[in-house]
């Protein structure tokens, strides 16, 4: 107890600044977009998907992807291509759809393409 109240004595003479109870550290972190991009794409080549993969990755980008370029040149090279985005697209668990015979269109998880059901024509329930 007496060196207590000596200490309490000689602190007051040396008395330090109060350290904060927290410390703010920035970890120079980049604010990431809170917006969706739609961005079109034209396909003339293979190596051009990874541009659309890199954006896809990001996570809010809907790619609208024009293939007519390379489905003209190479049919082979296009299943190549939409193979590897559907396989992205999966992984980043996203949706692909095609429009007409030269678009795709792919989103992020958070998005969703609308499919129409296809009906059955009340003939074909009959027979």
């Amino acid at each position: 107890m007496p060196f207590k109240k000596i200490k309490e004595s000689f602190g007051k003479f040396f008395k330090k600044e109060e350290e904060p109870e927290y410390i703010e550290i920035d970890l120079g972190q980049e604010i990431k977009k809170n917006k969706v991009i739609v961005r079109p794409f034209i396909l003339r080549k293979f190596e051009d998907v990874n541009e659309i993969l890199d954006a896809l990755r990001e996570g809010y980008t809907i790619a609208v992807i024009d293939i007519s370029p390379i489905k003209k040149r190479d049919m082979i090279e296009l299943k190549r291509v939409i193979a590897k985005i559907k396989k992205t697209a999966d992984a980043l668990e996203g949706e692909v759809a095609g429009f007409g015979e030269s678009v795709i269109i792919v989103t992020p998880s958070f998005a969703e393409i609308y499919k129409p059901k296809k009906q059955v024509k009340k003939e074909e329930t009959e027979i």
